[in-house]
Parts: C-alpha cells; sequence; structure tokens
C-alpha cells in the first residue's frame, strides 16, 4: 500500500538561542501527529550575522538531539567535558537523558545549511545515561540511486547499515533527487514515517510538498516521491511512535506535570546532572 501525506506543516521563521534565525517546523502543537519527532528546526542562511550567536548553555532531559548540517559547522560543549565539532555533511546526536547542559555555538561559514531534530524518548527511557556521538563524514555512506543519491545518516536501508542510536530505532537519509526523477523506498507498514523538504518542491502522489515543508505520511508499505523542474533535497525520518503522554516545558520533555517540576526544581537545587558520561565522539 502506498502511503500518502496526512498532515503538511509548513515551517516560519522565529529566533531561537541567543539570537540565532531559523525556520521552526515542528513543535508543541504537532507533537501528536508526527511522533516521536517533538521538534524540527532548519537552518539555512548566508549571513553569519543571523546565527553566529549560537546557542549558549541550558539544560535537556528526556529526548535525543539530532544536528545534521549539510553545510556549515557547529560546536558543542557540554557540562560533562566534552567538546567537539562538526562540519559539512556532519551528524551530532546527543541522548540527554536523565540530565546534560550544553551549548551550541555555530561559527561563520559560507552557507549555514541543515536541521536539528529532537527525538523523544520512550518512558522506561527518559533518566537514561546521556550519551554523545558524532558522526563524522566518512562514516556516512553515500548510495547511488537511478533518481539521484542517498546519504544513510542513521539506521539502515536495504543491506547497508548507518549509525544506530541507543534507543529509539531511526531510519534516516539525505535523499538528493535529479529534476524529473521519482524514487520510491519500502517501508515498514508500522512505522511512524516523515519527510522534510530541505531544499526544493517534490510531490507524494498528487500532494504538492513546498521547500521547508514537514509531511507526515499515512501508514504503508512504500512511499514514492517525485521530483520537479529541480534538483531536490529530501529528509527522511522513520521510526517507532510511542503513544505516550508527553508534558513539554522548555528543553525539558518527560511524561508528566509532575516529572517537569522535578527537573526544575533539581536544575535550581544543583542536582540535575545524575552521573557522568563516556566521550564517543572519535
Amino acid at each position: 500500500m502506498e502511503r500518502k501525506v496526512i498532515k503538511k506543516v509548513q515551517g516560519f521563521r522565529t529566533k531561537d538561542g541567543a539570537g540565532v534565525s531559523l525556520v521552526r517546523v515542528l513543535g508543541h502543537e504537532t507533537v501528536e501527529d508526527f511522533d516521536p519527532i517533538l521538534m524540527l528546526d532548519s537552518f539555512d542562511s548566508t549571513n553569519p550575522e543571523e546565527y553566529t550567536a549560537g546557542f549558549p548553555m541550558h539544560p535537556h532531559r528526556g529526548i535525543e538531539t539530532v544536528s545534521y548540517l549539510y553545510k556549515g559547522k557547529m560546536v558543542h560543549k557540554d557540562t560533562l567535558g566534552n567538546e567537539d565539532g562538526i562540519g559539512d555533511g556532519e551528524v551530532q546526536w546527543m541522548n540527554s537523558g536523565s540530565g546534560i547542559e550544553h551549548e551550541e555555538m555555530v561559527p561563520a561559514s559560507d552557507r549555514l545549511l541543515g536541521v536539528q531534530l529532537w527525538l523523544n524518548l520512550p518512558q522506561k527511557e527518559k533518566m537514561s545515561k546521556p550519551t554523545y556521538n558524532k558522526i563524522h563524514r566518512d562514516e556516512i555512506e553515500e548510495i547511488d540511486i537511478d533518481s539521484g543519491m542517498i546519504r544513510l545518516l542513521a539506521g539502515t536501508y536495504k543491506e547497508h547499515r548507518g549509525f544506530e542510536g541507543e534507543h529509539l530505532p531511526l531510519d534516516y537519509y539525505d535523499i538528493h533527487l535529479e529534476p524529473n526523477k521519482e524514487f520510491t523506498i519500502e517501508t515498514d507498514h508500522n512505522k511512524s514515517v516523515m519527510i522534510f523538504t530541505l531544499i526544493g518542491d517534490v510531490y507524494v502522489g498528487d500532494e504538492h510538498i513546498e521547500e521547508k515543508t514537514a509531511a507526515k505520511l499515512s501508514e504503508g508499505d512504500k512511499l514514492t516521491i517525485k521530483n520537479g523542474d529541480n534538483k531536490a533535497q529530501v529528509l527522511f525520518m522513520s521510526s517507532d511512535k510511542l503513544n505516550e503522554e508527553v508534558a513539554w516545558a522548555g528543553p525539558i520533555v518527560m511524561n508528566t506535570s509532575k516529572e517537569i517540576r522535578q527537573a526544575y526544581e533539581d536544575l535550581r537545587n544543583g542536582t540535575f546532572i545524575k552521573e557522568k558520561i563516556e566521550f564517543n565522539a572519535d
């Protein structure tokens, strides 16, 4: 059965961090529809003044942050002693688990182009041990297809295997489509699947999906993406829907309001960081 678009969300320009201009696509209003993807922010700028203020030190609990920069740079530093950066074509994957504080600074580059996802953690793993990983450019396989190319950012594609997180499974592809081509992906019928048009417009069935738009797809065994007259770059994400309660306040995502209050109490009394983590950037 072919997957169809059941919801589209086009991003809007806003600011976050210390004044970073970005396109916010998914957030509080889309939690149920796009479960388990909580947030999707898109970066696309050739003006360093729009982003070099970065994201100063701030806490997280209960989520994984997955940052992908097709172009540009980002430098991560956290309260547990990790300091590392990603560049063109690389991914930064952090499980905040029981609690971490970090900063993400964004040095000037010719173009900043990419996205950050917030991937929800299952209730039983909200207080898991925090971890940090960098997925290097040479660890990301580029797979030729008839209609272009796939960069396997995480998970699996056919017999190909990429980085795998320790909590929710995530198949994450950066699909590059040549003009007037189409590409069909076989999908697990029960997976929660979405796409995001990073560059260009595409079609799923008769549904036109404009640039910087997230599209949630129905259940099905395959997905066909059709391109128009220009090259397109489409991010594909497939994971397990959690169907759990979500309590979200600022950078903290838990399952109940009581857990949110506890997190902020931990921040006030200095007990937010529960344990040391291992640095796995190399």
